[in-house]
């Protein structure tokens, strides 16, 4: 008999990412055979599992990996904590789908709605070094010296942010490349340097690339996206602490 945990289970199902499966878990929304659950409990494809008042329907579900522009406004959490829209609300897709990562409230822009966990799990690792583009504009004139310090690495959250790419694109605007994706980290890094972010848009994550998406939309990624997401993703980890070697880039 193949067990399985519990956050894998309802990942593999279209009911949420690992870590959000935790928080449900935790907040007593998932019964196992009518009793609730505890955060690294295994189960068996034979039992019942329900989940915020659903049955989860055991089997593995047609692939769906879409493109959303999120707007400003929209929360990527499905909690009952924040009063705000959440995106699966907003987008009210058919099949059940969950956010890859998160854009906050105020932020805008390219979102990957999805019902694959382990896809999930290998774009966001930070340790896979996979890149995400994002537009920003600030209160005051982007420097050569604020250019620097961003792209070198500042402090915070008790550490020093990974060195990234940042282009000026106008006199209070400028493009920046991450590969790692600390909480609120772009505007975190801009306060830390005495600059408040006014927008924040992302635009692009690894190959997917958001272009003529309007606000609101969304399409599915197309057979030749999906094709060299793969390829980028191979030899990328799905699990903590085991993260590929970062390429040298020429």
């Amino acid at each position: 008999m193949v067990m399985i945990r519990l956050n894998k289970y309802l990942s593999e199902n279209g009911v949420c990412s690992r870590r959000e499966a935790d928080r449900l878990i935790e907040s007593g929304k998932v019964l196992v055979d009518g009793r609730p659950a505890s955060v690294g409990q295994q189960v068996t494809a034979g039992q019942e599992v329900v989940c915020d008042g659903k049955k989860v329907e055991s089997g593995k579900q047609r692939p769906i990996l879409l493109m959303v522009n999120k707007p400003r406004g929209i929360v990527c959490t499905t909690s009952d904590k924040d009063r705000a829209e959440n995106i699966v609300e907003f987008l009210n897709y058919p099949v059940r789908v969950y956010p890859v990562g998160r854009l906050d409230k105020d932020s805008e822009g390219l979102l990957l709605m999805t019902n694959q966990g382990d896809l999930v799990n290998r774009i966001m690792r930070a340790g896979n070094f996979h890149e995400k583009e994002y537009e920003v504009q600030v209160d005051r004139e982007v420097t050569p010296e604020f250019l620097k310090k961003m792209a070198s690495g500042v402090n915070i959250l008790d550490t020093v942010t990974r060195p990234c790419r940042v282009e000026k694109t106008g006199r209070d605007s400028f493009r920046i490349i991450l590969t790692q994706g600390l909480n609120r980290q772009i505007r975190r890094m801009c306060q830390a340097l005495g600059y408040q972010v006014t927008r924040l848009k992302r635009v692009r994550i690894m190959n997917l690339r958001l272009d003529s998406l309007k606000t609101g939309e969304y399409r599915m990624v197309t057979k030749e996206e999906e094709k060299e997401l793969k390829r980028l993703l191979r030899g990328s980890s799905s699990e903590p602490g085991k993260a590929r070697t970062a390429r040298k880039r020429g």
